[in-house]
C-alpha cells in the first residue's frame, strides 16, 4: 500500500527527512513514531503529495505520488492533528460539501453520508451545527470526512489529542473497525494507543527510521538483558550469594517482605535463566511464590531507540 524508498526532504538550513524507506502492507495498522521535530509531519505530507521532496520515490496504492498526485490523493483519507473543519455549517452540510470535493458521485452520496455517519457515530447529529459540538464530536466529523470517498489508505495523525478518557476509547474502537477495509498509518504522541491498536511500529528520528518491528521484536532487539521478579522464603544473605553464583544472573535488588518472604529483582542475560531459578529453589528447599519477567513498556523502549540512534 506504501513503498518509500531513499526519500530525502531538505530545507535550506536543515535536512528534515534523510534517505528513508520503509513498506506498510495493505491492510495493516501501523504506529508512526518519533520525538518532536524528528520528521514525521514531513513524512505525511509528502505521502500526501501536499510536499515535494528533493529525491527518492514514494508509491501509494500501486501510483508514484510525484507523477499521479491526484490518483494519490482519490485514494488517501487524511485526519491532520488539527482538522480543518467550518464551524458554521451542519455536519450533513459539511459531509456533502466534502463528499463533492472528493468526487463521490451524486447518487452514491446521500448512502456513503450515512454510512460514515453511522461508523463515526455521527447518526443523531447531522442537523447540528460543528462549531456547537464538543472537540469529540468534532474530531468524529474529521474522521468521518476522511472516509467518505472509501479511501485504500487513513492516515490519521493524532486522532485522540484533547479528548477525554471515554472518548479516546471510543475513537480507538472505531480506528480498531476500519482496518478491515482499510490500510492505517497512525501518528500519535500517546504511546498506550499505539500498544492498544497497533500491529507494526516505525520510529523516525532525527530524519532517519531508526527502527521498523513488531512492539515484541522491538522490546527484544534494544533491551539487551530481561528483568526477573522472584519472591521465595529462604534466608536473605544464603539466598543472594547462591543466586550471585549463577552465571548470567545479577542481583538488582532484595527486601524483606512482612509476611516473611524475600523479593529480588534479577537483571539476567535472558528470560530463560527462570528455568534455573526455579531449579535452583527446588534444590534449596524454598518455597516460591513468584517468577515472572517484567515486561517493557513501549516508552521505554522507544526512549532507548531514539536515545541510542540519536546523532547516528
Amino acid at each position: 500500500m506504501i513503498k518509500v524508498e531513499g526519500v530525502t526532504k531538505k530545507y535550506p538550513a536543515r535536512t528534515a527527512v534523510d534517505n528513508i524507506s520503509f513498506e506498510v502492507n495493505r491492510g495493516e495498522i501501523v504506529g508512526f513514531l518519533g520525538p518532536n521535530g524528528a520528521g514525521k509531519t514531513t513524512t505525511m505530507r509528502m505521502l500526501t503529495g501536499y510536499l515535494s521532496m528533493n529525491s527518492g520515490r514514494i508509491e501509494v496504492a500501486g501510483y508514484d505520488v510525484a507523477k499521479y498526485p491526484q490518483e494519490v490523493r482519490r485514494r488517501i483519507g487524511y485526519l491532520p492533528e488539527s482538522c480543518p473543519l467550518y464551524p458554521e455549517m451542519r455536519v450533513d452540510e459539511y459531509l456533502r460539501f466534502r463528499a463533492e470535493l472528493k468526487g463521490v458521485k451524486v447518487s452514491a452520496r446521500k448512502a456513503k453520508m450515512a454510512e460514515v455517519k453511522e461508523q463515526c457515530g455521527l447518526t443523531e447529529v447531522g442537523k447540528r451545527i460543528i462549531g456547537q459540538l464538543s472537540k469529540g464530536y468534532r474530531q468524529r466529523v474529521g474522521l468521518a470526512d476522511s472516509l467518505i470517498h472509501d479511501p485504500d489508505l487513513l492516515i490519521l495523525d493524532e486522532p485522540t489529542v484533547g479528548l477525554d478518557p471515554y472518548q479516546i476509547r471510543q475513537v480507538r474502537e472505531l480506528i480498531k473497525q476500519l482496518t478491515e477495509r482499510h490500510t492505517i498509518l497512525l501518528c500519535t504522541h500517546i504511546l498506550p494507543e499505539v500498544e492498544a491498536i497497533c500491529e507494526r511500529i516505525l520510529i523516525i528520528n532525527e530524519g532517519k527510521i531508526v527502527a521498523a518491528d513488531t512492539e515484541a521484536n522491538l522490546h527484544k532487539k534494544f533491551h539487551a538483558c530481561a528483568v526477573i521478579e522472584m519472591e521465595i522464603t529462604a534466608d536473605k544473605s544464603e539466598a543472594l550469594s547462591k543466586i550471585g553464583a549463577i552465571e548470567g544472573v545479577d542481583v538488582r535488588s532484595a527486601s524483606e517482605l512482612e509476611d516473611g518472604w524475600l523479593w529480588l529483582e534479577l537483571e539476567a542475560d535472558s528470560s530463560e535463566m527462570r528455568v534455573e531459578l526455579f531449579n535452583l529453589a527446588v534444590t534449596e528447599g524454598w518455597a516460591l511464590r513468584e517468577l515472572s519477567e517484567q515486561e517493557h513498556s513501549l516508552e521505554e523502549t522507544f526512549v532507548q531507540i531514539t536515545r541510542n540512534t540519536k546523532g547516528t
